[in-house]
């Protein structure tokens, strides 16, 4: 076959029209072959001779599109160096486009001997039972396809499996169920479209591996958060074939996103790979280059450092890492258009040494990227290691799971007591977590439900997790759910019980929605989706974790109140403020000055220290003045609302509000409350008495008055 020597970038194999360039780094290899496999499984290797600052690169002329491919490395195995090079085992391409197969668990994917504890190297060929490389075809018609560029405070998150999402959708045809056609069918979408989300946030679909132990134990690795291929879409996830049609596919729903308005952001997994611990296969990386890419115990190189409870960490300080990542993020958002990234465990991304760096090299880099730095960037921040929980300590670009906002909603309205304050400071953005910083309320990605953890109505109607399918005794997943004095456990016909279940999820996504910073709601959650009880479904890739898309009453009606919620959000800009409150006031048609934001007790006196300090209160109103929105719109425009006041009883008793005096508006309408059965009157008065049922909301609303629209509309914006 006919060579030429190539360029060492870019790295990966880049097929330019008539032949393909292959490039790979390794600065421990002592001869590189690539590896061409012909669709019987015959290899034909080819020493790659050419190298230039420890990039091994060829030309090949003849090379087109769905060619598989891989590498053997020959290089040093010495263990007690960090070195695991092992020329039996084929490779795959760190930078492989697209990924053919998987692995099938057989004793050639290891590098020692099942049951040897002798340390002999194991030099079966690992051919034919791991994945291959593909050569990818880069042209795609976009067409006119553009990016939605949703500002952060207008964005509803939806956090989705590709999988879950369509597996059991009965509009979407069975041969394209659980793949990314799926996905873009338009029922998917108009789900989406109709319940007003603007951003899907997909699960990984990086390649991935399934972990032989599970599939020993019948089960399957479903979540995905075992990457081996950072440029690769899951080829299990394409319903059109595995030679390149994944990247095609992938594109394809990305592009019909678009086009209905919805962004698309990846949960994507930088942190570690699927190579696991010194007890893992050698797929990629352990065997190109294993001391430049993992972390290693400074003490015993033979071990790796592990911060994600997986098996090992990525060298955030290697140079050849970093360039991996980035140059992977810049494929998906250039090539691939994607939005926006999910980091998982992203604590561990900052970690150049042992702690937790705010001002490590991956945010510098990341900082001064033209293209990364202007997507979506959404930090999981946390990891396992020591002092790795980092809610509210990343760097100015980022916004960040709350997880004080999940555990903080979630103990108020189950009635933990003193939770009162840290609610109320949730609700309005969590300035404290932020604002130090000079980040704003965006920064925060509120969420009550995840993947991980119950869904929405198994988190209201169970008290202990249900685990057992997952074959660990059901000691996997966290500990318990506390009380919710629901009831019985799981279902139930008592009808009462079923309506509090049913007020409670109402309340949780009222709370999500009535927040300040950006919802994201967890997919099914909206449609009272249930697991039955188990709250961590990793290895579930069955109807446990799949949406049941056949609604009774109940869940129809979650469904029409979920819609009515989230467009009232996009109808009301106070709920969706680009800035903290703090303390301005306005003063319109003769209305006293107010504040952007007020609390009231019960009786309708302001909240004071005593009834914020009160550990078993559990009731508030809060004054939200949409007057008095102290920043403009995008266009430079000021943003006039009208105002709310949101009375929020999580005590399981009815209790009566008394509405604040005249000072705050002459009238006041019901506009929605999470007790569907309650009889609300059209117009209240000022120091009227409301009653509030136990354990619901209640939210009113005072237009705007003419003063202020006017004001408004008649701004001059020539400068």
């Amino acid at each position: 076959m006919q060579t030429w020597p190539g360029h060492a970038y870019p790295l990966g194999a880049t097929f330019n029209g008539t032949g393909t360039n292959f490039a790979l780094y390794s600065g421990v290899a002592e001869r590189v072959q690539l590896c061409l496999i012909d669709d019987d499984g015959a290899e034909q290797r080819i020493d790659v001779t050419e190298v230039d600052a420890s990039v091994w690169h060829i030309y090949l002329p003849e090379i087109r599109p769905g060619q598989r491919y891989g590498y053997r490395v020959h290089g040093p195995h010495d263990v007690s160096e960090g070195h695991r090079c092992n020329r039996s085992k084929l490779l795959l391409d760190p930078y492989a486009k697209a990924i053919d197969g998987q692995i099938d668990g057989h004793e050639s994917l290891y590098s020692y001997h099942f049951g040897d504890d002798s340390g002999e190297l194991n030099t079966l060929d690992s051919a034919g039972h791991t994945m291959t490389s593909v050569v990818t075809n880069p042209f795609f018609d976009w067409g006119h396809d553009h990016p939605p560029e949703t500002e952060y405070h207008e964005s509803v998150i939806y956090e989705a499996h590709v999988r879950g999402m369509t597996m059991q959708h009965p509009e979407v045809p069975e041969d394209i169920r659980g793949t990314y056609a799926g996905m873009a069918h338009p029922a998917v979408i108009a789900h989406l479209v109709d319940l007003g989300v603007t951003a899907l946030e997909l699960m990984p679909v990086h390649q991935f591996v399934q972990d032989p132990p599970l599939i020993e134990r019948g089960l399957t690795n479903y979540w995905g958060y075992n990457t081996v291929g950072f440029f690769a879409p899951h080829n299990a996830y394409s319903a059109w074939g595995s030679r390149g049609e994944q990247v095609l596919e992938f594109k394809s729903l990305v592009k019909a996103m678009h086009a209905a308005g919805i962004e698309v952001i990846l949960d994507v997994v930088y942190n570690h790979t699927a190579e696991g611990n010194h007890m893992g296969p050698t797929l990629s990386l352990r065997g190109l280059d294993n001391a430049s890419y993992y972390r290693l115990v400074d003490e015993d190189k033979a071990h790796y450092f592990d911060t994600t409870g997986t098996g090992n960490s990525l060298l955030m300080r290697s140079p050849h890492v970093l360039q991996l990542i980035m140059d992977s993020l810049r494929y998906w958002i250039t090539e691939m258009h994607v939005d926006g990234f999910r980091f998982d465990l992203a604590a561990t991304l900052a970690r150049q040494f042992h702690e937790v760096d705010r001002l490590s090299s991956f945010f510098d880099i990341i900082q001064q990227d033209p293209v990364i730095s202007q997507v979506k960037l959404i930090a999981e921040p946390w990891d396992l290691g020591s002092g790795g929980y980092q809610v509210g300590g990343f760097p100015p670009l980022w916004t960040e799971w709350n997880g004080k906002y999940r555990d903080t909603v979630r103990d108020f309205w189950r009635g933990e007591p003193s939770t009162l304050g840290e609610f109320a400071s949730r609700l309005t953005g969590s300035s404290d977590l932020y604002e130090q910083t000079g980040r704003t309320p965006i920064a925060s990605i509120n969420f009550v439900t995840a993947h991980d953890g119950f869904t929405l109505r198994d988190l209201v109607s169970y008290n202990e997790k249900h685990n057992a399918a997952n074959g660990e005794d059901n000691r996997d997943g966290e500990s318990h759910n506390r009380s919710w004095n629901c009831g019985t456990e799981g279902p139930t016909e008592d009808l009462d019980i079923r309506a509090l279940r049913s007020r409670q999820q109402r309340n949780f996504l009222t709370t999500l929605m009535l927040s300040q910073g950006v919802p994201m709601l967890a997919h099914g959650d909206e449609l009272s989706r249930t697991q039955g009880g188990n709250n961590n479904t990793y290895a579930q890739d069955n109807p446990t974790s799949w949406i049941d898309w056949d609604l009774d009453a109940d869940a129809q009606s979650l469904l029409d109140f979920t819609r009515a919620l989230i467009a009232f959000r996009r109808d009301h800009p106070v709920l969706r403020r680009r800035r903290f409150f703090n303390g301005s006031t306005s003063a319109a048609n003769g209305l006293p000055e107010l504040p952007d934001i007020a609390w009231f007790d019960p009786s309708g006196a302001l909240m004071d220290s005593q009834a914020w300090n009160t550990a078993y209160a559990r009731s508030l109103g809060v004054f939200l003045n949409g007057e008095a929105i102290e920043a403009p719109d995008a266009r430079g425009r000021p943003v006039v609302d009208d105002s709310l006041l949101v009375l929020i009883n999580a005590d399981g008793q009815d209790l009566d509000f008394t509405l604040p005096d005249s000072s705050y508006g002459q009238t006041w309408s019901p506009v929605l409350s999470t007790d569907t059965a309650q009889d609300l009157e059209a117009e209240l008065a000022p120091e009227a008495a409301v009653t509030v049922t136990g354990r619901s909301i209640v939210i009113l609303a005072r237009p705007a008055t003419e003063a202020s629209r006017d004001g408004a509309d008649s701004t001059d914006h020539s400068s």
